[in-house]
């Protein structure tokens, strides 16, 4: 198993919808004493219900970050910027669960509509939105292929788990339980 200090102190995290890369992040930044940026809530405008800003506002904050900060986990996708943060990583989780226990947690996520969840939006009243829905079943699986292109090219060592319970082996190996 991968060791904490073989991940080193720039992490990206990536991966689809709900597989708990926000939660991740916020347990290993914990751990870890590195600062945590949630890309979702850097390519959203607080207090709506999730509408993007635009990618030239996202690049420009995104790129502040990887400037302003030495020790990061970043996590979130946006493949447009990919390379420009794979570039600075030590290290790259991917997160790469199939669709149908996405789905099952994005559900539980949006029900329980919780404004403290990692990565949440502040301000945001809504969670569920079937344009999401939509992205999840239909566009995201298709990006997968890019995503290890991505990861290949960068050369940056990959930590893939493939399953939930993969992760959870992990939680209990680097000790995240709070």
């Amino acid at each position: 198993m991968t060791t904490l200090d073989q991940l080193g102190c720039r992490i990206c995290i990536i991966g689809p919808s709900s597989n708990g890369k926000s939660t991740l992040a916020q347990a290993l930044g914990s751990k870890l004493d590195l600062t945590v940026c949630h890309l979702d809530q850097m390519a959203h405008i607080p207090n709506t219900n999730w509408k993007p800003r635009t990618k030239d506002l996202l690049q420009k904050d995104h790129q502040a970050f990887l400037t302003h900060h030495e020790k990061w986990i970043i996590e979130g996708n946006y493949s447009y910027l990919m390379k420009e943060r794979f570039e600075k990583a030590t290290a790259i989780i991917w997160l790469d669960f199939n669709v149908f226990g996405s789905l099952i947690r994005y559900f539980k996520r949006t029900a329980k509509n919780s404004d403290t969840r990692p990565g949440n939006l502040p301000g945001a009243t809504q969670q569920f939105s079937w344009d999401h829905l939509h992205y999840m079943v239909f566009d995201a699986p298709k990006k997968r292929h890019r995503y290890q292109l991505l990861t290949e090219e960068s050369k940056v060592y990959t930590l893939r788990l493939t399953s939930f319970q993969e992760l959870i082996g992990y939680y209990e190996f680097w000790n995240l339980w709070s």
